[in-house]
C-alpha cells in the first residue's frame, strides 16, 4: 500500500511542526510519508528537542525547511498549525488534498520562568500528541 503524504506546516518550522512530524513518523510512520516546512525557516527550537526526546522521539536531526511548491502539491494532506501559517500558506493546486488548520499556541512565544517555558513547551507538545494520536486512530 502506497504510503499517504502528509504536510505539517507552521511559521518557522521550528517548534509545532517539528513536533507534529516527529509524532507521526513516531505514530503513523509506516502508513504516511511525513513532511514538515514553514513559511520561513527559523531552525530547530532546542526546548522543542528537548521536551521531545523526554517524550522518546529524537527531532535532533530533522531540519528546519521553507515550504516546497511541489510537495505541498503533492501532498494528500495539509494540516497547518498556527493561525499565520493558515493565513498565509500558499495556493494549493493540487485539487484533492485535504487541508486541515489544528490550531496549538506556539511555544517559543512563552515569556516566564525557564520552568513556566519549558511547563508550556511540554503542553504545547502533549495536546500535538493527542491530535496525531486521534488521526491514526481514524485511519485517515
Amino acid at each position: 500500500m502506497e504510503k499517504k503524504l502528509i504536510y505539517f506546516l507552521c511559521t518557522g518550522n521550528s517548534c509545532r511542526s517539528q513536533m507534529a512530524d516527529g509524532f507521526m513518523k513516531e505514530l503513523g510512520g509506516e502508513r504516511y510519508e511525513v513532511k514538515s516546512a514553514g513559511l520561513e525557516a527559523h531552525g530547530l527550537n532546542p526546548r522543542a528537542i528537548q521536551v521531545m526526546k523526554e517524550a522518546g522521539i529524537d527531532i535532533s536531526s530533522n531540519t528546519s525547511d521553507v515550504i516546497d511548491p511541489e510537495i505541498l502539491n503533492r501532498a494528500d494532506y495539509v494540516v497547518t498549525l498556527c493561525g499565520h501559517a493558515d493565513e498565509h500558506c500558499p495556493v494549493i493546486s493540487n485539487t484533492n488534498v485535504v487541508k486541515w488548520h489544528w490550531g496549538f499556541e506556539d511555544p517559543a512565544k512563552t515569556t516566564g520562568t525557564e520552568e513556566e517555558i519549558m511547563a508550556h513547551f511540554r503542553n504545547v507538545r502533549d495536546a500535538i500528541k493527542a491530535r496525531i494520536k486521534k488521526f491514526v486512530e481514524e485511519g485517515q
